[in-house]
């Protein structure tokens, strides 16, 4: 099976890499980069999807499927260069080879709960987000990561050329993680300085990367996932996850609840007022109630996830230390 694989320098891409490398698949990434840190095995094209004259036949020749993992979390200027622009390029070099070859691709696109966008109302508002949600993406990474998977969806109805499958994790986290928001929250744990905001009951919303790889694989393999959207999350109360981390990291429990209106409304005005001088936290995710309902994934393709919330941040607890 020749797989192509978009993004394989990032964190999910190169844990994916590493992955179908062990189950001995003709593997192919695309990177900007020239300079070549893979291993001999993996065929390298040297590519930019932001680039009108990005040349991509060389990349999906020959496809059996292409693993879109390629992302930009925080550059806002490059996010719809690559998400939307980048994307339609890589379409258009799918059905290029279709018509060459005569093969349907299956892509495999790694896509985020960001789509689905904030609460409608407070962040503290109850809500249950499934794949019927309606997407209501808020700000330039969640509409053009959104943009993307209406662009995937649709190329998947019209043409012959690919059948796809959308896969949405919620917060992804692991080992050598680049992301260190989770790490950020350890820490503040450990010092004695974490306090809860507003009423009890938030929901943190983290799925473990071996968990996002093991997903992508079998959206790639399972027939029931053909043009189907999945979420993925391993949701648990905050105020577990943290007396989970205070015990293991054998420190006093957080008991220090400030209400919500006293922090968040004045940090957030300071936000919008010191943003370009001033890196704020977003405090929201403290207080987001926000569900992310695994059961599709779990029944139709049988998923079974390795790591399970609270338990599997110990990977990280051992970086922190």
């Amino acid at each position: 099976m020749q797989i192509c694989v978009t993004g394989a320098r990032g964190f999910v891409g190169r844990n994916l890499v590493e992955v179908l490398s062990r189950q001995g698949h003709s593997i192919r990434v695309l990177t900007r980069q020239a300079v070549n840190t893979f291993p001999a095995a993996i065929q390298v094209v040297i590519g930019d999807l932001t680039r009108p004259d990005c040349r991509l036949d060389s990349f999906v020749k020959d496809c059996d499927v292409l693993f879109h993992c390629a992302g930009e979390l925080r550059d806002v200027n490059a996010m719809r260069p690559l998400h939307v622009e980048g994307i339609k390029r890589l379409l258009d070099a799918v059905d290029d080879e279709y018509a060459r070859a005569g093969k349907t691709v299956r892509w495999v696109q790694l896509s985020s709960v960001g789509a689905y966008g904030p609460p409608a109302g407070k962040p503290e508002t109850d809500r249950v987000v499934t794949e019927k949600t309606a997407a209501r993406p808020a700000n330039e990474y969640e509409i053009t990561k959104n943009m993307a998977d209406e662009l995937v969806m649709q190329a998947g109805v019209k043409s012959g050329a690919m059948t796809y499958c959308i896969l949405r994790p919620s917060n992804i986290f692991g080992a050598k993680m680049t992301n260190q928001s989770l790490c950020r929250l350890i820490l503040a744990v450990r010092r004695g300085i974490f306090f809860y905001i507003g009423q009890p009951g938030a929901i943190a919303t983290y799925v473990h990367v071996a968990d996002v790889v093991a997903a992508l694989i079998v959206c790639a393999t399972e027939s029931r996932a053909k043009d189907q959207i999945y979420n993925l999350s391993q949701d648990c109360k905050l105020e577990d996850l943290i007396k989970h981390i205070a015990a293991r990291l054998g420190v006093k429990t957080p008991w220090l609840r400030i209400p919500g209106s006293l922090i968040l409304i004045p940090v957030g005005l300071l936000s919008g007022l010191l943003k370009r001088w001033l890196r704020i936290p977003n405090l929201d995710v403290l207080v987001l109630r926000t569900r992310y309902p695994t059961g599709k994934i779990e029944a139709e393709l049988r998923f079974n996830f390795s790591k399970r919330m609270p338990a599997a941040i110990e990977d990280l607890l051992l970086e922190v230390v």
